[in-house]
């Protein structure tokens, strides 16, 4: 049997239960392969189907309720902490939002399955004090949905995963390089896409403190506060002056932007 499946084995529930801890807490480890080890492990009788489940749910609700409780005491700034450790942070805090602000506690139901918001979800719950109880069992059926969706895809499939797993094993080292490197591609030309994208925008960028003194000496701005819904409600605060535009409605209607005068952006 591959090696992964033996160290989950001679491990036991202890490495199910940290994994999914560590990834749900922000450690970049995907859950998904342990998972789906453990149910096949469990499709061979060598594991307990609901022994890994509950220990799975409980790993990623303790995870959960910790950005949940981060997010009630540290509000939006707990977001915007996430976000720059992410891959994309310019889009992410939109991204996440836009999600949250149309499902609210439904987004907990699914929000393990997509990338990014089964991190960023509870603390948003957390910054708009939604009730704990309420937060508790819509995460707590979403991690049931998520964990026992990938435990029962392994438990299904457990024969072809240990094949796959035996095939890659007889690929020795080189399998892990091939995939080490294709990740270490994908962080890179995300990195490089990143750095080129902030070198454009500091072409454009002005500071707080240089947009103080134009306002300070009277020039006559548009400011424009492109924040989402979600963060203004969250800190309501804003420039004096600016006016509030999404940022798909300031793609849609720019005729309402003036063309004889400097123009000031700004979001989260």
């Amino acid at each position: 049997m591959h090696s992964a499946f033996e160290f989950l084995l001679h491990h036991g529930y202890v490495v199910l239960l940290g994994w999914v801890f560590a990834e749900q807490i922000g450690v970049p480890v995907p859950s998904l392969p342990i998972l789906l080890a453990a149910g096949a492990l469990a499709g061979a009788g060598r594991f307990s189907f609901v022994a890994s489940l509950l220990l799975s749910v409980s790993a990623s609700l303790t995870a959960d309720s910790i950005w949940y409780l981060l997010g009630r005491v540290k509000g939006i700034k707990i977001l915007q902490l996430l976000c720059k450790i992410s891959l994309e942070p310019d889009s992410c805090v939109r991204r996440t939002e836009g999600v949250f602000s149309k499902q609210g506690a439904r987004s907990l139901l699914v929000a393990k399955f997509i990338p990014g918001l089964g991190t960023v979800a509870p603390p948003l719950a957390g910054i708009f004090h939604m009730r704990p109880t309420r937060f508790l069992l819509f995460d707590a059926c979403g991690v049931l949905l998520w964990a026992g969706t990938y435990l029962g895809a392994g438990f299904v499939f457990s024969g072809e995963i240990e094949r796959v797993a035996e095939h890659a094993a007889h690929l020795g080292g080189g399998f892990f390089v091939l995939l080490f490197g294709a990740l270490a591609l994908y962080i890179g030309y995300k990195f490089i896409a990143r750095q080129r994208f902030l070198r454009e925008l500091r072409i454009a960028r002005i500071s707080v403190d240089e947009l103080k003194q134009k306002l300070d000496a009277g020039e006559d701005l548009v400011i424009v506060d492109l924040r989402h819904s979600v963060d203004f409600e969250a800190d309501p605060e804003t420039i004096p002056g600016a006016f509030r535009m999404d940022a798909k409605e300031l793609e849609e209607k720019d005729d309402r932007l003036p063309r004889d005068r400097d123009i000031i952006l700004y979001c989260t």
